[in-house]
């Protein structure tokens, strides 16, 4: 007789071995004529970004960007995290998402800081502990909801 506990312990480790390969998800920036991808860590939701650059001297192929995570883009407490794409086609950024409790950030590049930076993690309806709404969060009731400027994007 075979022993079942090594055969079923085997198989388990094996069927766990795409989730561990999957640790990130990658979502191009919206933007249509920015060669911009986003990379999250699913569960710790750092975000990082690259590009393609031009080489500035040797005549190259060029080179790949990357910018690291900068305020707000580092760790966030563990859950499973993913990144949503705006059909903006102006829009650099993307939405940073977790999907266990359903909040929400936009991370961009500073391209000066040659960083990643998000907001903070919100979601629709959230108050302060003190009832007032929170900046930029709509609540659904007239005149709550923060409009972030439209001008001036990275």
């Amino acid at each position: 007789m075979r022993p079942i506990l090594p055969t079923l312990l085997v198989c388990a480790t094996l069927h766990a071995l795409p989730a561990l390969a999957s640790s990130y998800e990658f979502v191009p920036a919206p933007q249509t004529d920015l060669n911009r991808m986003y990379r999250v860590d699913k569960v710790t939701g750092e975000v990082t970004s690259c590009q393609y650059g031009l080489q500035e001297s040797g005549g190259g192929i060029g080179q790949t960007v990357c910018f690291g995570a900068g305020e707000g883009a580092g760790a966030q407490p563990p859950a499973e995290y993913g990144l949503v794409a705006s059909r903006h086609a102006r829009e650099a950024g993307v939405f940073r998402v977790n999907y266990r409790t359903g909040e929400m950030s936009i991370c961009f590049v500073l391209v000066k800081k040659e960083q990643v930076v998000c907001t903070q993690q919100s979601k629709a309806g959230a108050e302060a502990q003190d009832g007032s709404p929170v900046p930029g969060i709509s609540t659904g009731r007239p005149g709550t909801s923060a409009t972030p400027p439209q001008g001036g994007r990275p």
